[in-house]
Order: structure tokens, then C-alpha cells, then sequence
């Protein structure tokens, strides 16, 4: 079984920690460049490229190209990879790559597909407040998480959730979920299977906007009269933290969200950041809201 990792982040590097647990590492990974980090700019190899330094897997390859072009394609075809297997690279692949290996390319998508296709899963089951969300498997094609499946993995949905707890669940279950899937998939035993639909639902990439709360509503919810506006912000809160964040003006000043729970038909704000300060507990801020 000879495959190849297109993945950059930390949900790629969750999913790439268990597979190589299993004793299943890839003959290379596709990652994008370092990048300068921090107040310090410090230049910094991303996640996926971390795992495979961390464990010291000298024979896996790391790929950083800057751009996808014919010099990267032929170094693609070098490897005689069975497949490939992308979760979260962050560059568009051509069809020509996809369709490079033999057996074609596993995508990994953190929603039960066909629901939630598009950049932002996580984010929309959080803020949508659906009861179940999962992992799934499919075969990339030229279209947005539209190729067909292999398998999936189910996750009950959890309101505490925030976007990192969930980010984290779901590459674990994704990894768990390659594990089990590629050795059948390499031997041809699984019968892949067309998406419905009838039943597409898709997610957009979030703003800046998408985050901002007024304060007459952030008022409504803290005082508890309308307990589906404040189950709203609260799952906001949860959703679009850290990027792109949510945010109010207190006193004219704009104010990050940046914790929060229920408590029944209530919300309760736990953290803030005034602009230009240091997060603090939102208890400490005594003045009426403004």
C-alpha cells in the first residue's frame, strides 16, 4: 500500500499522527512552505510537517512546493503512489493530479456527506447546532466534496463544542477512519458510492462580519429574554473563534467574544478582549453594557 499525504494544518496532523500510529506511513507528504510566525517572525514548518520531524520518519519524504506545476507533477510521478490522500492541504488540486495514481484520491471531509460540503464543516454544524456531524471519505473529483464515497465515520454533537474541541474529534476520527478504510480500498474491496443530491447542503467561508454582535442583542442574551437569540451568539462564540472571530463595541471600543456558555434559557459570557488589551474575565467588567 503506497500513498502519498497532501495535508498542512493541525487537523492534517492529527489525522497523519494516527495513521503513522498504525504503522501505515505515507511514502511522502505534500505540505505548504514555512512560514515566517509571531511577533518574531520566526520562520516555522506548518503541523503536518512537524509530526514527520517530531518522529523522526526519515523515510518520508516532505514536499513544500510553492506552486503546483509540471516540475512537482513529475516528482508526484516518481513515487508510483496507489493513491493519495488529502485532509486540508490548502491549495486547489488539478484533476491531472488527482487522477495521477492509480487508484484515484482519497479526499477527508469533516461532515456526513453530502451535508456541509464547502471550506467551513466544523464551523456550520457548531452554528448550526445539528445533532449529528461526522467524518467522511470520498474520491476527489473536479467538483467541491461532490466525488463518491468509501466510508464514514458518525459524531454525536455535543452543545459545549467548541471549533477546536470538534477540529480535534474529528481528525482523530478521521484518522481512525483512514486506518481502517485504506487497506480495503488499496486491494479494491470497497464499492464506492454516488453522493445524493438531493440532499447537498453547503457551507461558505466566514467573514469578519459574520462575527459581529450588537450589543442591544448581546444585552437580550445575557439577560435571558430570548433564549434562541442567546443560544445563537453562544454558538457563534463557539464557532468562529479564533478566526474569524466574534466581536462587539463596548463603550465604542471594539471587543472580542471569546468565551462563552448556557445556562438554561441565558447566556453567559465567560472571556472578553478589550481592543488593544490583554483577554479578561467577563465578570470584572462592571459597567453596564453600552
Amino acid at each position: 500500500m503506497k500513498y502519498i499525504f497532501f495535508g498542512t494544518p493541525k487537523f492534517a496532523a492529527t489525522i497523519l499522527d494516527k495513521v503513522v500510529d498504525a504503522g501505515m506511513p505515507p511514502l511522502a507528504i505534500v505540505c505548504n512552505p514555512d512560514k515566517p510566525m509571531g511577533r518574531r517572525m520566526v520562520i516555522t514548518p506548518p503541523p503536518a510537517k512537524e509530526v514527520i520531524l517530531r518522529r523522526q520518519l526519515l523515510g518520508v519524504d516532505v514536499l513544500q512546493p510553492e506552486k503546483i506545476d509540471e516540475a512537482f507533477f513529475s516528482r508526484l510521478k516518481s513515487y508510483e503512489a496507489d493513491f493519495f490522500v488529502v485532509a486540508a492541504y490548502g491549495k486547489i488540486l488539478p484533476l491531472e493530479v488527482l487522477n495521477l495514481p492509480k487508484l484515484g484520491t482519497i479526499g477527508v471531509h469533516p461532515s456526513l456527506l453530502p451535508k456541509l460540503r464547502g471550506a467551513s464543516p466544523i464551523q456550520s454544524a457548531i452554528l448550526e447546532g445539528v445533532g449529528l456531524t461526522g467524518v467522511t471519505l470520498f474520491l476527489l473529483d473536479e467538483k467541491v466534496d461532490h466525488g463518491s464515497i468509501l466510508s464514514y465515520s458518525v459524531y454525536n454533537m455535543q452543545s459545549s463544542h467548541t471549533y477546536e474541541d470538534l477540529e480535534e474529534i474529528l481528525a482523530r476520527h478521521a484518522g481512525n477512519l483512514l486506518v481502517k478504510t485504506m487497506p480495503g480500498f488499496s486491494k479494491g474491496e470497497i464499492k464506492p458510492e454516488i453522493q445524493n443530491e438531493l440532499e447537498v447542503t453547503f457551507t461558505k467561508k466566514f467573514t469578519t462580519e459574520d462575527g459581529y454582535v450588537s450589543v442591544d442583542n448581546l444585552k437580550k442574551a445575557l439577560e435571558g429574554s430570548n433564549p434562541e437569540l442567546a443560544s445563537l451568539i453562544d454558538r457563534k462564540i463557539k464557532a468562529l473563534n479564533p478566526e474569524p472571530g466574534v466581536y462587539t463595541m463596548i463603550e465604542n471600543k471594539r471587543t472580542k467574544l471569546l468565551s462563552s456558555a448556557m445556562d438554561k434559557t441565558r447566556l453567559v459570557l465567560k472571556d472578553i478582549q478589550f481592543e488593544g488589551k490583554k483577554p479578561m474575565p467577563f465578570f470584572q467588567y462592571q459597567k453596564p453594557l453600552s
